[in-house]
């Protein structure tokens, strides 16, 4: 749905910048909880989710932290930090919830077919690897949210779980996997689309496909947000009183734009991604998981290597990666000079120290960068040791810009998550940062109502609507057993994530 805009300002109670998967779950959550809002949706492509949000853009995983090891570091001491494993396991959850609560109350077919069961596994090999996943579990297991994670260093249950990946393998090599028949799959691009149809059916609500957002000032308690028709130079301006920029890549210009003083200091450094797609159906049948190991020594957290299983538009497919590379895009569909256009005198000092303390970063892209074809498969057949070249296609994934930001002590430093950042009065607030962002949007998106609108989240109306829609809110799953049964049996049935499902051909 498009709006063709007159010369005069229009009106809203919410603006939301940028048609992915967070300004979807906000929308949805804002007229969820208070239906007769207003909200209008800018979006500088043609169509919704396709960016990070789309399938191929992104890993799909739904990051419940089961089978992702760089969320579980091992300490000075040897042992496992699980806290923050717990932390993204109890937001996916929460994640899930409003999903099912989405897919009873509305008849919208991306609603039932975005997410589907494939078990989580990690595998890692060499006597130290053995030993940190080894420790991993049982810290992990002493949780009810990884209550049923198995562990195994016998071969043939291995065989068993990825025969691909163990076929052709060195005897003598000491490897060990973990496994959680809970794990998913995630359309996040199906999804986002779901959710937007829906909000295009509800009064109130106006799209704005082929906009590019110009400027945001507030004035008189309003934000005025100016936008133009990429296509035709119309202008747009609209003003409301709360705007939330969950452009992707795109946020942090537009947060810098705001002016607002929480935005100072804020940096990004863009990194371009690619995946080795499957392309024989033979190889596809047989794996049927999504396999993470551990990264290289040195490496960063984006490296983690992941052979996965993914259910795009209804058929199977296997990816292999990721493989980085530098582009100084901030979008994938974005421009060259995003990056320079980025720094500023309130973030170049942090940017500048950022860069200096993460060499080791900009060595491993320019490696990257720098890989061959052959390199590319000789990374593939450390998890599947017989892949052959012609069984396989590069194709590029998405953008994703790292959050930079000022540190008291160090300057400068760089971040591997998502970061909300708000106005003081609670009237603009910006996502940065990337995975494990979409599967945890709900989470997100949760703590953004409470500290944008925080009077009207503490009304009795407002508190019933969320527990309606995430019936553990406001409590911890990660001390209760029976909680987390109880949520995960709903979830998965409403879902249809039952664990004897059989793959899709």
């Amino acid at each position: 749905m498009s709006t063709t805009e007159p010369a005069e300002s229009l009106s809203a109670d919410v603006v939301l910048i940028g048609a992915g998967i967070m300004s979807a779950t906000l929308g949805m959550m804002l007229k969820e909880l208070q239906p007769d809002l207003t909200i209008a949706i800018i979006e500088r492509l043609d169509v919704a989710a396709a960016e990070s949000s789309d399938a191929w853009n992104n890993a799909g995983t739904g990051h419940s932290a089961f089978c992702e090891l760089n969320y579980t570091p091992e300490k000075a001491d040897g042992s496992i930090d699980i806290s923050k494993a717990v932390k993204i396991a109890e937001q996916f959850e929460e994640s899930k919830q409003f999903w099912a609560f989405l897919a009873e109350t509305y008849a919208v077919k991306e609603l039932t077919r975005f997410i589907n069961h494939i078990p989580h596994l990690s595998f890692v090999w060499g006597d130290k690897n053995v030993n940190f996943l080894r420790k991993r579990h049982a810290a992990l297991t002493q949780s009810p949210l990884f209550q049923g994670m198995e562990y195994t260093e016998n071969r043939e249950e291995m065989e068993r779980w990825m025969p691909l990946v163990m076929h052709g393998r060195d005897p003598q090599q000491p490897v060990a996997a973990t496994r959680v028949d809970l794990g998913t799959d995630v359309n996040f691009g199906s999804l986002t689309r779901g959710m937007f149809t829906l909000l295009q059916q509800k009064p109130g609500v106006t799209f704005y496909f082929n906009h590019n957002v110009e400027k945001l000032r507030q004035k008189d308690g309003l934000w005025r947000v100016k936008a133009e028709d990429v296509s035709t130079g119309a202008p747009l301006k609209i003003r409301a009183p709360f705007v939330f920029i969950g452009a992707g890549g795109g946020s942090l210009p537009l947060l810098i734009k705001s002016g607002i003083p929480e935005g100072q200091g804020f940096g990004g450094f863009p990194v371009s991604g690619q995946w080795l797609k499957c392309v024989n159906p033979a190889v596809i049948a047989q794996h049927h998981a999504k396999v993470y190991g551990k990264a290289a020594v040195g490496s960063p957290p984006m490296s983690v290597p992941h052979l996965d299983t993914r259910v795009i538009n209804g058929k199977q497919e296997l990816l292999f990666g990721p493989y980085a590379g530098f582009s100084t895009k901030f979008l994938k569909q974005g421009s060259y000079l995003d990056l320079p256009l980025s720094v500023k005198l309130s973030n170049m000092r942090p940017m500048i120290i950022a860069g200096l303390k993460n060499m080791p970063l900009t060595k491993y892209l320019i490696n990257q960068v720098r890989q061959s074809p052959e390199d590319r498969l000789e990374a593939l057949r450390e998890y599947l040791p017989e892949a052959r070249a012609q069984d396989w296609q590069l194709e590029i994934a998405g953008q994703r810009v790292q959050v930079i930001k000022k540190h008291e002590t160090e300057g400068g430093i760089l971040e591997f998550g998502t970061e909300v950042v708000a106005a003081s009065d609670g009237s603009i607030a910006a996502l940065l940062g990337a995975s494990p962002g979409a599967s945890t949007a709900v989470s997100i998106m949760l703590g953004l109502v409470q500290r944008c609108f925080p009077e009207k989240a503490q009304s009795a109306e407002w508190q019933a609507k969320l527990r309606q829609m995430i019936p553990s809110f406001g409590q911890s799953l990660a001390n209760n057993p029976a909680l987390v049964e109880q949520v995960r049996s709903h979830t998965s049935a409403v879902l249809g994530l039952k664990v004897d499902a059989a793959p899709v051909q």
